[in-house]
């Protein structure tokens, strides 16, 4: 579950308390950790990479986790320009170079300014990852037009004008990857719009990948589970995170760096072979 700087209203209960209830935040945070500390950079040295929605959650930890492969990276943000610079510092902190750049997805012109920004700043792009994305969870009934009007033109039109962009743009042997959900599988109750949204974005990397035919770019669709991430936390109270991680065969939510980590994968040369795929990072719930 992804986010452009975009939430739902807060459920009753505070973030701290839910994982507090469920008391799985501590033992996930640490095995996460220590598989991030022993990365080194690698296959990403003079390449470029841009990555829509990044000032927090998955897609801070994608940014982090590219930048530690070599990868120069574009921090895209919409409203929360303080932390995307924060995710800079802590790549530039690391060795590392990144710049911040506010656009909005939903708007084509901004998206190509976004490309444009990068580009100026690194000569091109290598690796596009088209994470920006917003929840709106509620029955069909009761949603209103303004919500799925939001979730079309940040969900839909987004991943669409960043991906078109990146087909234009990335060069030859690279990597486009965009976020669905594991909701557009699961399919629950109340997740109807959301989950065609998401949907959308593996028909987009499927049919993409065969219109790049030649050019070596592989472009793949990620469906993460639950994650540990505000996005999540704040839509789902403590009775909804605990079944999530008994229904999960590893026992816990996923975290940020676990998404990266899979999305580092795919952007090696060892990931090369996995093309027009979508790949549920949800570590076994469905």
């Amino acid at each position: 579950m992804t986010d452009q700087d975009e939430l739902q209203p807060p459920a009753s209960m505070s973030r701290r308390g839910l994982l507090g209830a469920v008391a799985i935040a501590p033992l996930a945070a640490g095995v996460v950790a220590g598989t991030a500390s022993a990365q080194t950079a690698g296959g990403g040295a003079g390449k470029a990479a841009i990555v829509t929605g990044s000032s927090r959650g998955i897609g801070a930890a994608v940014a982090k986790r590219l930048a530690r492969e070599g990868y120069t990276v574009t921090v895209n943000f919409v409203v929360n320009g303080d932390l995307a610079n924060a995710v800079v510092r802590d790549i530039e902190s690391a060795g590392g170079k990144a710049i911040a750049v506010q656009a909005d997805v939903s708007d084509p012109d901004e998206v190509r300014r976004l490309f444009d920004e990068n580009d100026q700043a690194f000569g091109g792009v290598d690796v596009v990852v088209a994470n920006a994305g917003i929840i709106r969870q509620t029955p069909m009934s009761d949603m209103t037009d303004e919500n799925f009007n939001r979730l079309i033109d940040v969900n839909m039109k987004g991943g669409f004008y960043t991906m078109r962009e990146a087909a234009r743009r990335v060069r030859n042997n690279g990597r486009i990857i965009t976020l669905s959900s594991t909701v557009a599988h699961a399919r629950l109750p109340a997740t109807g719009p959301y989950g065609a949204t998401k949907a959308a974005q593996e028909i987009y990397a499927n049919v993409l990948a065969k219109e790049l035919a030649g050019r070596m770019i592989s472009v793949n669709a990620i469906a993460p589970g639950p994650v540990n991430t505000t996005l999540f936390t704040d839509l789902n109270n403590a009775q909804a995170i605990a079944g999530f991680v008994q229904r999960t065969p590893h026992g816990r939510l996923g975290e940020p760096d676990d998404i990266a980590n899979v999305i580092a994968a795919l952007c090696s040369s060892d990931g090369m072979w996995v093309n027009g795929q979508t790949i549920l990072a949800n570590g076994g719930l469905i």
